[in-house]
């Protein structure tokens, strides 16, 4: 156990929501800091654990974001998805239906597919037969991708949207100009918008690491990850221990250069903020405000 035989401190951008699911409870037993785990499931956030520090929006706010833009902007009524059959995907499934029920609405249709595949094929025709007018996808990039160009293959005129841990960068790559018109969540500012202060940092240091780095959502969240941790470490007074690193975050906020990571009392989540980007042709990504803006 890292935690006894290595000392281990805090955990620092844990990845995903079954891998969360698996040790979260030991670090939260051990009461070692949980800080910016890479997923936004809701066990997480509620009922709130004092020693996990979110940086992330929650997948609840990602999809009702994207089912209230889908409502509002473009008027859609029939929403299906398509999900990643284990934690992470039911995380964002639960999500979905919690923001259709708010709207008096159900899923015309649902589809799975396996983990660490591209099985894909099902999921399509059942979803296929809701007749959608959007599919909210929950997954990883290559299946994502995969669902996407036979999606259009078989002409299904729906907007696709996808919610922010698919990778948006790689599924652009791997999209191609398939991709043009669809739509990503996002819970960072567009790492190419060096207006705000915190993405001129971040492209700096990217820079001073490898001078070949391109700019992206994943490495900016990790980015701000590793910010939060060092202005959380400062604040602390005298010798740092978990339980002062703990207690320092919760009662303070941290200016990161335009965006502000503020917690509380029962309140282990730093932003609220979902950002809307589109997939342009030949793997481009532009952020938008609204719907209207993405085409497709």
């Amino acid at each position: 156990m890292l935690f006894r035989s290595d000392k281990v401190f805090a955990l620092l951008g844990p990845v995903g929501t079954p891998t969360s699911s698996a040790t979260q409870p030991i670090a939260t037993e051990s009461g070692v800091p949980f800080i910016a785990p890479f997923t936004g499931a809701e066990f997480l956030r509620n009922p709130f654990k004092p020693n996990v520090v979110n940086v992330r929006a929650s997948y609840f706010q990602e999809t009702e974001e994207m089912v209230e833009r889908l409502t509002k902007d473009r008027g859609i009524k029939n929403i299906a998805i398509l999900y990643q059959d284990d934690g992470y995907g039911r995380a964002g499934l639960a999500g979905v239906q919690k923001a259709l029920e708010k709207r008096g609405m159900k899923l015309v249709a649902e589809g799975s597919y396996e983990r660490n595949t591209v099985a894909v094929k099902a999921a399509l025709l059942n979803i296929r037969k809701g007749n959608p007018e959007a599919v909210i996808m929950v997954g990883t990039y290559k299946p994502c991708a995969e669902f996407i160009k036979l999606a259009r293959q078989v002409k299904l005129d729906a907007v696709f949207m996808n919610i922010s841990f698919v990778g948006s960068n790689a599924l652009a790559k791997e999209l191609g100009d398939a991709g043009k018109g669809v739509v990503v969540t996002q819970v960072v500012p567009f790492p190419e918008d060096t207006s705000v202060p915190l993405v001129a940092s971040y492209q700096a240091a990217l820079k001073a690491v490898d001078a070949n780095a391109q700019p992206g959502f994943v490495s900016l969240e990790g980015y701000m990850a590793g910010r939060l941790m060092i202005e959380a470490l400062k604040k602390v007074p005298g010798e740092p221990t978990r339980k002062a690193l703990l207690d320092t975050v919760f009662s303070s906020s941290f200016d990161l250069g335009g965006i502000t990571l503020a917690y509380g009392k029962d309140d282990n989540q730093g932003m609220d903020q979902v950002f809307l980007t589109v997939i342009q042709g030949g793997g481009k990504i532009k952020p938008v405000k609204a719907l209207e803006q993405a085409g497709g």
